[in-house]
């Protein structure tokens, strides 16, 4: 492959990661935009098929409805105040549909996976909760599990949110059509509730919203490298010229 190839193709990848860089800034703008924007109603079920990391990750978005505090479950969490659970709670509306809520953080206690909650014995709906209004960030499923770890429906352990699997799990869909999403709870929104049986104190507001950015740094490796082969390409060239200008001088001095 030729010097001026190589070339060519570091430059190429430091472009590459300039418009990378310009597409991470646009991402973080938007998803801030998002987060600040004014609360509004989360997508109903007419707008569930367009609903997309793209379009709609992080929105602050409200949900009014039941909670089914029966049908909860937890999934495993590493957070700012340690390993525990993220505790998701469907929430049934008043049109019927079922938006999962992560109503927030919960510390891991002994033997702690909540046995026997996200598969219900009959299909019957605990509606004995009162009305409530949550406000938090629209997130998009997890699907699968995590890095090594695969969620288990069977032995009801959770390592990702995953709303189709939880749902399936906990037999949400004889509750009414399920959103393809889930609401991380707001610190307002969350905490202990009186008409939760279980007691539960979660934390919620603890979102992480974080992108990895290094683009530029990539960019300029890129660059500085093509800018050392350039000038070591030079740098040949002007011994070799050198070495051809000694060789005719000492030919000359010979004859």
């Amino acid at each position: 492959m030729s010097a001026a190839l190589v070339f060519l193709i570091l430059l190429g990848l430091g472009g590459w990661q300039v418009v990378r860089l310009q597409w991470k800034l646009d991402l973080i703008a938007r998803v801030e935009a998002r987060v600040k924007a004014p609360v509004a109603d989360a997508p109903g079920a007419q707008n569930w098929p367009g609903v997309s990391v793209a379009a709609d990750e992080y929105r602050h978005v409200r949900v009014t409805g039941q909670f089914l505090y029966d049908r909860s479950v937890r999934v495993q969490a590493v957070t700012e105040r340690g390993s525990g659970f993220w505790l998701l709670t469907p929430l049934r509306r008043v049109d019927g549909e079922v938006i999962l809520i992560n109503r927030g953080y919960v510390p891991a206690r002994t033997g702690d996976w909540l046995p026997g909650a996200a598969r219900p014995a009959s299909g019957a709906i605990d509606l004995a909760g009162a009305t409530t209004t949550v406000s938090g960030l629209l997130r998009i499923s997890e699907p699968g599990g995590a890095f090594l770890r695969r969620n288990d429906p069977v032995a009801n352990r959770w390592y990702s949110r995953d709303v189709a699997a939880i749902a399936a799990a906990g037999n949400l869909g004889t509750v009414g059509p399920v959103a393809p999403y889930f609401v991380d709870a707001d610190a307002a929104s969350s905490g202990r509730r009186t008409d939760d049986p279980s007691g539960e104190q979660p934390v919620g507001g603890l979102t992480v919203i974080a992108f990895h950015n290094s683009h530029l740094v990539y960019a300029l490796t890129w660059f500085a490298l093509a800018l050392l082969l350039g000038g070591a390409v030079l740098w040949n060239l002007r011994e070799e010229r050198r070495s051809r200008r000694a060789g005719t001088l000492s030919g000359n001095a010979l004859d």
